[in-house]
């Protein structure tokens, strides 16, 4: 089969002066490319690649030819970007790996996301949502501390060591630094803090599967996830952060977060990938924050090390990923091996 790939290179899009410094976060480098040309191959058949969703739409005017596809674009400008790509697939008849639309635009909203995970009892910590810093009313807030980031944003993006607030004060400087930056309300939650922060692979569909829990380092004197304060574009990126593993991720703790991040990817009608993020508070209660269905596949990110501690080479692994995806869609993956 030819099987395209549907992506955003850090070098996609123009951006223009007053962007804010990490608006390319959530794109993708080569090496992510390459892995998954590499996958497609390594299934028995030819990647083809496309790019991102505006280079899609022209090529479908060209009679692209496609029998599937692995859709990881995240789109541009806009709430609706992630869900670009998909309807674009839709439109032109090709069936894709990933989840669709409706998902895709859902769980870019951390607050609408928050409302239904909460619904389907995935403790999530109580959030306002503020679209100017005049609305904040502190007799309306959760307890400080405090976390302020963008509601439409991933990858960490608009988040700096002020992201935690311990004030009303610097709640609303917060609000109105992401509003005026990113255009969007700003999400306000509880601070989670004490019992260590951690991340949940989940692949398949119908069972999905969670994979072993990555613990993530936090930053000793905020209590911010290292890499949220390392991403790409971040204020000071290159800082040689302090770093601490809060909290112990022992069996039963491991078990709850692998059957929330299920419940909260069965709930959202996630599809053949995704990543959800958690925080654990001192009495050892999870937390949900966020899921992502459009997660990187870089090679040194969540599902190669997720490969790695299952003792797998990440190639071979992601292609038996993909390779559920192909038959949920009802199409059947080559072997690896031509003479198997």
């Amino acid at each position: 089969m030819r099987i395209g790939l549907i992506y955003d290179t850090f070098d996609a899009y123009p951006w223009a002066e007053d962007d804010p410094p990490d608006a390319d976060a959530e794109y993708e480098p080569e090496a992510t490319v390459e892995v998954l040309e590499a996958v497609v191959e390594h299934m028995g058949h030819t990647p083809v690649r496309v790019g991102t969703a505006f280079d899609l739409r022209a090529r479908l005017d060209e009679d692209l030819a496609l029998d599937a596809a692995v859709n990881i674009a995240e789109g541009a400008h806009s709430r609706n970007r992630e869900a670009y790509a998909p309807i674009l697939l839709e439109m032109g008849g090709i069936p894709y790996l990933g989840s669709d639309a409706l998902t895709l635009s859902v769980t870019l909203d951390k607050a609408w996301t928050k409302t239904l995970v909460a619904a389907a009892d995935v403790p999530t910590p109580p959030h306002r949502v503020f679209g100017a810093a005049a609305e904040v009313a502190p007799d309306a807030l959760p307890p400080f501390p405090l976390f302020v980031k963008p509601r439409y944003e991933g990858t960490a993006k608009g988040i700096t060591p002020r992201s935690r607030v311990e004030t009303v004060e610097a709640l609303r400087a917060e609000v109105d630094r992401i509003v005026a930056a990113y255009e969007q309300d700003a999400v306000v939650e509880g601070f989670v803090e004490g019992g260590g922060e951690f991340t949940v692979a989940v692949v398949g569909h119908d069972p999905a599967e969670a994979l072993p829990v990555l613990q993530r380092a936090v930053e000793p004197s905020t209590g911010i996830g290292l890499h949220a304060l390392e991403h790409r574009g971040a204020p000071s990126p290159d800082d040689e952060w302090d770093h601490e593993l809060e909290g112990t991720l022992d069996p039963a703790l491991e078990e709850r977060l692998q059957a929330l991040a299920l419940r909260a990817f069965r709930t959202l009608d996630c599809r053949d990938f995704a990543r959800a993020d958690f925080r654990v508070d001192a009495e050892g209660r999870p937390w949900f924050l966020e899921i992502n269905p459009l997660p990187t596949f870089k090679p040194d990110d969540t599902f190669a090390i997720a490969a790695e501690v299952q003792g797998r080479e990440y190639v071979d692994y992601l292609a038996d990923v993909f390779g559920r995806g192909l038959e949920r869609l009802g199409l059947r993956s080559a072997p690896a091996d031509p003479n198997g």
